[in-house]
């Protein structure tokens, strides 16, 4: 709903090019939910840890696409609205991400009793 929202009030802005960063997060981020659901119905806990790896990625994406929409912004002040629709619409598409990750967290510990929220590999191993 969030994100149909943005879509909308886009339409009615300047012009403004889709990031290809932000299409390659909201593929990854819908993939990343479909293969929780995937793990939840499977009880696969290795799928789940799969999940959360990704999240990372999905992160590291959405704040480059926050530091490119800024830059934007300061350079065409006239792309302010729109800049600002994508900057939310960004924020909504890493939400589904993270939603992913829990549902996968959560499998982790219902198939291995393990709790892996809020972990991270101090030697540099994933999850």
């Amino acid at each position: 709903m969030n994100i149909s929202e943005r879509a909308h009030s886009l339409a009615a802005c300047p012009e403004v090019v889709i990031p290809d960063k932000l299409r390659e997060m909201a593929t990854t981020s819908l993939e990343m939910l479909h293969h929780s659901i995937d793990a939840f119905v499977e009880l696969d806990s290795e799928l789940a840890r799969k999940v959360c790896r990704r999240d990372d990625f999905v992160d590291k994406l959405n704040r480059e696409i926050i530091d490119d929409l800024v830059a934007l912004m300061r350079n065409d002040p006239a792309l302010i609205e729109p800049a600002v629709h994508l900057f939310s619409a960004s924020r909504h598409v890493e939400r589904i991400a993270d939603h992913a990750t829990n549902i996968a967290e959560d499998v982790v510990y219902l198939v291995e009793g393990a709790i892996i929220r809020h972990k991270r590999s101090l030697s540099g191993k994933e999850i």
